[in-house]
């Protein structure tokens, strides 16, 4: 069985810029890259929000995995999110718990090595009670930068983690 990575990179960790929120300057309160990751593991359910090509937004609730690094998901060839991903790759996953956020942007791309597909199986039969697969694409998201938040306490909570 394939044991789950962590990801490898560690993200630089600041404030997000949201002028007039009162988001503190300090860097005490700022929420580790772990919880992040762990929010990413856990959640069951994803917001996707994809970009249509006139440019109207598409958001759908997707399952998926956060694996080795990035969030790791599949989709019907013919659906909306598929048609707009392969217009415009860029994307925004976010989890199910908005009190306790986690929003990423990153660039989908459809892979298609049967090898590190089959790597997914173990923790999709865990998650979801089904490997998934088939003959669907099946898309890797690697994030550019990633929010997090607790509502109860944002001013001070509120992290943004940008990728090189």
């Amino acid at each position: 069985m394939a044991k789950r990575k962590e990801s490898t990179v560690a993200p630089r960790t600041e404030r997000p810029q949201i002028p007039d929120y009162g988001i503190s300057r300090s860097r005490t309160g700022l929420l580790p890259w772990e919880w992040a990751e762990k929010s990413l593991t856990e959640s069951r359910e994803y917001w996707m929000i994809t970009v249509r090509p006139n440019g109207r937004p598409h958001a759908m609730i997707i399952w998926g995995l956060w694996f080795d690094g990035a969030f790791w998901f599949g989709t019907g060839g013919k659906t909306q999110k598929a048609r707009n991903l392969a217009k415009n790759p860029n994307c925004i996953v976010g989890t199910q718990n908005a009190a306790e956020a986690v929003i990423l942007e990153g660039i989908a791309e459809v892979v298609t090595d049967a090898d590190v597909i089959r790597r997914l199986e173990p923790a999709s039969l865990k998650k979801y009670g089904m490997s998934g697969g088939g003959s669907e694409p099946v898309y890797r998201v690697r994030p550019t930068r990633v929010f997090g938040l607790i509502e109860k306490t944002f001013p001070k909570t509120a992290t943004r983690w940008t990728f090189s």
